[in-house]
């Protein structure tokens, strides 16, 4: 019932053909849909750009049995794998007559590398019954005997697919929302899909909440304006953290990146000289936590209080 009330999974596409992807990437899927087998495949990516929804997709088209993994749970993840995935990749298939069963490890990149080791032992153990796909956002983190034992396709998108992928998704998007009977300025829509591509989740999820209202309009953009950091900055010069933490909380709904590319931005209009090298390297070491943090205001007020302890500001 749940999934049924979230849009991501009510809409989620159910054949390659459906995603929304470069037309490159999306020819290498459906080759691999016309062999009728797959490799063992690492997706990489930005979060919410479809790696799942086509992992999903490419095991419903060749009729596959197969088995989701979130990589992100890590008290069970260990014996998940030991115990429930290996009971799975062993056994034959009795509904389906594809060749191989399919195992989806989501987010594989929050795994620690003896976790990665054990997953590259599984591979091998089960090459002839089973087939392995990762997604993950940062392929970096992913251990080369990891890598060099799968197909790695990055769901990268240059400049010149975006329009193209912008305006296809701007068209799903209204045909989702006329059939949840939700009314839409569709300059707002654009604004929106500008502000987060290519993370087509949580643009969907954001439409989702604002129709709550009954119509997404000129009233929501003051949700997700472009992050102003003036004032922000002024706590941090003056060191007080309770202003810090207020301005968080009432920011929650921009993106964390954004706020921090934004004060990296203000550095050389606000920040000492001599203190600038340490405050661009807290920015990236939380930038890259971002990925895989849980909890996204804390990491953020981390970032904001390193910054205001180690700076020093004009």
């Amino acid at each position: 019932m749940r999934d049924e009330f979230l849009w991501v999974e009510k809409y989620r596409p159910k054949t390659i053909e459906e995603c929304i992807l470069p037309e490159i990437t999306k020819k290498t899927f459906l080759e691999f849909l016309k062999k009728g087998e797959i490799p063992n495949l690492l997706l990489a990516g930005p979060a919410g750009c479809g790696k799942t929804t086509v992992a999903k997709a490419l095991c419903n088209e060749l009729g596959v049995d197969y088995y989701v993994i979130n990589g992100s749970d890590e008290g069970r993840f260990l014996d998940t794998v030991r115990n429930n995935a290996k009971n799975f990749a062993s056994t034959v298939s009795l509904s389906s007559s594809a060749k191989h069963k399919v195992i989806i490890i989501d987010e594989a990149d929050n795994t620690t590398a003896d976790v990665q080791l054990l997953l590259r032992a599984s591979i091998e153990e089960f090459s002839k019954n089973c087939r392995f796909i990762f997604t993950c956002n940062y392929k970096n983190r992913i251990i080369e005997p990891l890598h060099s034992r799968c197909a790695v396709i990055e769901f990268s998108v240059n400049a010149k697919h975006k329009p193209q992928l912008q305006s296809e998704f701007f068209g799903r998007l209204n045909t989702i929302l006329d059939t949840e009977r939700c009314e839409s300025d569709k300059s707002v829509l654009i604004q929106l899909i500008n502000k987060h591509f290519p993370d087509w989740r949580r643009i969907l999820n954001e439409c989702q909440r604002y129709s709550a209202g009954g119509k997404i309009d000129a009233g929501i953009l003051a949700h997700f304006s472009d992050v102003k950091v003036n004032d922000l900055i002024k706590h941090l010069k003056e060191k007080n953290f309770t202003d810090v933490r207020k301005w968080v909380v009432s920011n929650l709904d921009n993106d964390p990146g954004v706020i921090l590319r934004r004060i990296y931005e203000s550095l050389y209009s606000s920040m000492d000289s001599s203190s600038i090298p340490a405050a661009v390297l807290i920015i990236a070491k939380y930038q890259y936590q971002i990925a895989f943090v849980a909890d996204q205001e804390i990491n953020l007020l981390a970032a904001l209080t390193e910054i205001m302890v180690e700076c020093n500001f004009l």
